[in-house]
């Protein structure tokens, strides 16, 4: 039977349910943030936005790993404010008007948060109206979208909406759905594996007195859109290792498949990962009881690969969560976030 009673994961719901625009993570973060500081020897924002967790090692001069998981979601950008009211607005990350469908918005104004209507106009129409051979065929491109506000043009620039002003999933659309044992709901893609690094910090803080490497636990930010975020955490922290912490698209070409055991990325369209370091997390999910995936995930990219690719991080990997209609509406096992968090808890103790 479908439940609609949360996920059975208290910070998971509250992660779900927190707005985190590229650029705005404002509301992840500070969730995040109260999160680590129960686990972490140091917990700080720096000055890209990321919020870092340090769980020190045992070794005096130990090596370190950067752990990344992002803070941000697919969302809109207001483009202009029409005449009528209507916010004309396009994709903020890797988003499609299909991704959300016709649905409720939060208008992330300076001054307030305004509710909103995503609209593509009625599906009654001719190609008589400029969207309506794309409406009609439901190939819907960004410049058929618009945002119906029921304010003038006046009330709006007074409450602070203008150009880069921010439009998200309206909160009460964000609700987890249970089905069996599987969660669905926008936005897994990137608070799962939020969730997951902040249950390995509980794990790690446990076993500290095995822990060789410094973990800093890196929760970027522009993961989306730019991989900015990453980028500054890759160059001004200590290590030579990035491992980033994902969902994984579940999906035939790939040959992987709904279930628990974590996804081990090989590479992606931006980079190959460290050979080392995809053999180590599939030993530590072995280890750890599971049957990690390996994949090579041509249609993706990642915080990790992203700084590999750039040439500020020698060496990087990933693990990932499997999940089913990545940047859509999303599908997780339950027990998918304990094994992702479990096998990267014993890649960190085993790392040398």
């Amino acid at each position: 039977m479908q439940e609609r009673a949360g996920s059975g994961n208290r910070l998971l719901d509250e992660l779900l349910l927190a707005r985190g625009p590229g650029g705005q993570e404002n509301e992840v973060r500070a969730v995040c943030h109260r999160e680590l500081i129960k686990y972490c020897d140091r917990v700080w924002t720096d000055a890209a936005g990321n919020l870092i967790g340090l769980i020190a090692g045992n070794a005096e001069k130990g090596p370190a790993v950067k752990v990344m998981a992002h803070l941000d979601e697919i969302a809109m950008i207001v483009k202009r404010v029409e005449d009528d009211g209507a916010l004309r607005v396009v994709a903020l990350g890797g988003a499609n008007p299909v991704s959300f469908g016709v649905c409720p918005v939060d208008i992330l104004a300076e001054k307030a948060v305004l509710p909103g209507v995503l609209s593509y106009g009625s599906m009654h129409i001719t190609n008589e109206s400029p969207q309506g051979k794309d409406v009609q065929t439901g190939a819907v491109h960004w410049e058929d979208v618009h945002v119906v506000t029921r304010m003038s043009r006046e009330q709006l620039r007074d409450a602070g909406v203008r150009p880069g002003t921010r439009v998200v999933l309206s909160q009460h659309w964000r609700q987890p759905w249970r089905v069996g044992d599987a969660i669905a709901a926008h936005f897994l893609d990137d608070r799962a594996p939020l969730a997951a690094c902040i249950e390995a910090a509980a794990l790690l803080a446990a076993r500290k007195a095995e822990l060789g490497c410094d973990a800093y636990l890196v929760f970027t930010t522009m993961e989306e859109e730019s991989n900015s975020g990453a980028m500054f955490a890759a160059r001004t922290l200590p290590g030579d290792v990035a491992v980033a912490v994902e969902v994984g698209p579940v999906m035939p070409e790939y040959a992987t498949r709904l279930s628990i055991d974590p996804i081990i990325s090989t590479g992606d369209q931006k980079a190959y990962y460290t050979r080392a370091i995809a053999e180590q997390l599939h030993r530590a999910g072995v280890r750890c009881g599971y049957q990690p995936q390996f994949a090579l995930l041509l249609d993706f990219a990642s915080d990790a690969s992203a700084v590999l690719a750039a040439g500020v991080c020698p060496q990087s990997g990933c693990i990932a969560i499997p999940t089913e209609n990545t940047h859509g509406y999303e599908m997780i096992l339950a027990e998918g976030i304990g094994a992702c968090a479990r096998t990267l808890t014993q890649y960190l103790v085993d790392f040398a």
